[in-house]
């Protein structure tokens, strides 16, 4: 009897040993800090992917302002090969392009915004290119459809065949019309919106091409450099 009294006694006071350690484990001090719940190391990784987030961004828009603009040659819907570099110390206006886009046929159809455009600034220099990024059998693509809409809408500069979007993703081009000037050092000075109105009845109707090619031409600022551009999407392959 004495025996399995022991027994029990020592049972007890194991467990009242195991049972204060474990409290003792844990047990936290006031103003104990909770455990992170990201590690150091996990934390480093997102500070790191956003970092890359913004160097991609930065990479995939090789059109910036103050910067030299991407060269390219394209052909034109005449067969003619047509280079950046052979307009050098000239301003240049490029329009990127779509004939069966509503937001560019409204600005031959409805108005004559890019021929009055043309009429008003060819005089001082200004050279304008259209340039369709469209892929073979996307809509506004192919170089008869272009060449015919070139004759109807009497557009007196060329109309440049970007077929594989290589122009146009260099730009960052994505909208039909999407607009930049580039000033006579080759740098770009505008890119953005034809204008600040959709429906072309604002009250207080602003063409943002026709500002900043003034401003350039008279050794000014461009007050405002960068606008939101909108339109119809480019029609690029992929």
């Amino acid at each position: 009897m004495m025996t399995r009294n022991l027994f029990a006694l020592i049972a007890a006071g194991g467990l009242l040993i195991a049972g204060s350690a474990a409290s003792a484990q844990n047990h936290k001090p006031d103003g104990a800090k909770p455990a992170p719940t990201t590690t150091p190391d996990k934390q480093h990784e997102k500070k790191d992917d956003k970092q890359h987030d913004k160097k991609d961004e930065k990479k995939a828009d090789k059109a910036v302002i103050g910067e030299t603009a991407p060269s390219f040659e394209l052909t034109d819907t005449d067969g003619k090969t047509v280079k950046l570099s052979d307009y050098k110390d000239k301003i240049v206006v490029l329009q990127w392009f779509n004939p069966e886009c509503p937001h560019v046929v409204k600005h031959y159809g409805k108005a004559s915004t890019f021929n009055d455009l043309h009429k008003d600034f060819s005089a001082k220099g200004v050279v304008f290119l259209a340039i369709n990024s469209g892929a073979p059998g996307k809509q506004g693509a192919g170089k008869d459809l272009n060449a015919k809409y070139k004759k109807d809408w009497n557009m007196p500069y060329p109309i440049l065949l970007d077929e594989k979007g290589t122009v146009g993703k260099a730009y960052g081009a994505t909208t039909t019309p999407h607009m930049f000037i580039i000033g006579k050092d080759g740098k770009l000075a505008y890119k953005g919106a034809i204008d600040n109105n959709k429906a072309l009845d604002a009250k207080d109707y602003k063409n943002y091409v026709r500002q900043a090619l003034d401003q350039i031409i008279k050794g000014e600022t461009v007050t405002e450099p960068e606008t939101r551009s909108y339109g119809c999407s480019v029609k690029y392959a992929s």
